[in-house]
């Protein structure tokens, strides 16, 4: 799972820089459907928060789930609101609230399922 997580990771960094440097190519034609946009933060921070929160509850079994889902959560949150934040400085880009908002419900929703799965 560690390494599923670190790869996924990976690949979310990896879409970010070609978005800033204007090279997101065939991979905006996979959301280009109306808000597919907030689908795709929704789902690509989704999955990123279930991989790293499972990872990190089994890797920590001895201490509270609960508690390293939340403080995995808020660092992921916290990275993810720099990284809309910094596309003031990226010529092309906008940050936008609205992809805030889905990126935060996508690292809950996330958050979530991990809880669950490591409550089986």
């Amino acid at each position: 799972m560690k390494v599923l997580a670190a790869l996924f990771a990976l690949f979310i960094v990896a879409v970010i820089a070609l978005a800033d440097t204007n090279r997101i190519g065939f991979l905006k034609e996979l959301y280009d459907f109306p808000h597919g946009d907030k689908a795709g933060h929704f789902i690509l921070y989704g999955i990123l928060s279930f991989l790293l929160n499972a990872s990190f509850v089994r890797a920590l079994r001895h201490r509270p789930a609960r508690r390293i889902l939340f403080f995995v959560s808020l660092l992921l949150a916290l990275a993810i609101g720099i990284e809309e934040w910094s596309q003031v400085l990226v010529p092309g880009r906008t940050p936008d609230w609205c992809d805030l908002l889905f990126s935060y419900l996508g690292v809950a929703a996330g958050a979530w399922m991990a809880n669950r799965f490591s409550a089986v």
